[in-house]
C-alpha cells in the first residue's frame, strides 16, 4: 500500500507530466480555440458546404434555363406573356383571378 501510494505521488510530482496535463487542459478550454468551439467551427463548415453545393446547384439550372431562355426568341416571347403579361399592341390581355 506505502509503495502505491509513492507512485501516485511521484507520478504528479512529475514536472514534464504537469507541463502535458496543463497544455492539454489549455488547448480543451482555451476561449478562442477551444475543443467545444472547434466543434462548433466544423457544424458550421459542413452546414456551408452543403449550402455551397445547393447554390452551385441552383446556379447551374438557372444558367441553363437562361441559355434555353435567351437561344430561341419563340421563348423569350412566351416567358415575356406568361411572366410579365406582356402582349403585342393589336391584342387584349385578360387576367382570370380566382376567387375563394
Amino acid at each position: 500500500m506505502e509503495r502505491t501510494k509513492l507512485t501516485w505521488i511521484n507520478l504528479f510530482g512529475n514536472k514534464y507530466l504537469l507541463v502535458g496535463v496543463g497544455f492539454v487542459l489549455l488547448l480543451l478550454f482555451n476561449e478562442r480555440n477551444s475543443i467545444f468551439d472547434q466543434f462548433e467551427y466544423s457544424k458550421n463548415l459542413k452546414e456551408l458546404k452543403a449550402k455551397q453545393a445547393y447554390y452551385q446547384s441552383e446556379i447551374a439550372k438557372v444558367r441553363r434555363e437562361k441559355k434555353e431562355l435567351f437561344g430561341n426568341p419563340k421563348n423569350l416571347e412566351k416567358f415575356a406573356r406568361e411572366k410579365y403579361l406582356m402582349k403585342a399592341d393589336d391584342e387584349d390581355v385578360f387576367v382570370m383571378i380566382e376567387e375563394k
